[in-house]
């Protein structure tokens, strides 16, 4: 975590964010939450969909989700502004779409050691996510994060993801700093 950089409305912007991951958990889904928020207040929500009793879906991404919210809601707001809060480190897809988006900064919790896409070297990809000005902060109230995928993958009924190295790596992982 870069704590220089971290601030109390980061901190109540992740908090919000873990409140959605909490009410995906409840509702059998992976547990991940995700706002932008434009600095005040929070203009997108979103939490993952479409991994409940073990479907596949690949796509309804909280980030997806919540990009899906912005867009429809906020069609004129200065994207570069914005920062987006996700309870996971966003993968490639979903930092992909970040990119493309225009938002300007990435705030997350927990670290997706099996499929993020933040630490990736955009120098050899094409001018359109290679150019993209964006800053990454990580490990944002990470342990809250953390407790809520390991009563994920703690939890036999939830098979999304059972038995992954993101699984294993989530179950060995001490509750402390």
């Amino acid at each position: 975590m870069n704590p220089e950089t971290v601030s109390e409305k980061d901190t109540a912007f992740m908090s919000a964010a873990l409140g959605l991951a909490q009410t995906a958990l409840v509702a059998g889904e992976f547990p991940v939450g995700c706002v932008i928020a434009d600095g005040e207040f929070v203009v997108a929500r979103g939490h993952r969909t479409g991994t409940a009793a073990g479907s596949g879906n690949e796509i309804d991404h909280a980030e997806v989700n919540t990009l899906r919210c912005l867009g429809d809601d906020n069609p004129d707001i200065d994207r570069s502004r914005l920062a987006i809060y996700c309870t996971m480190e966003p993968c490639l897809m979903c930092f992909s779409a970040i990119l493309l988006s225009g938002i300007g900064r990435i705030v997350y919790a927990y670290e997706d050691v099996m499929g993020g896409g933040t630490g990736c070297d955009r120098s050899g990809l094409p001018p359109l996510y290679r150019n993209a000005q964006l800053t990454v902060i990580s490990g944002v109230l990470r342990i809250n994060s953390l407790l809520l995928f390991k009563r994920f993958f703690a939890d036999s009924a939830n098979p999304y993801w059972a038995d992954s190295l993101l699984s294993r790596y989530t179950l060995a992982q001490k509750e402390s700093p």
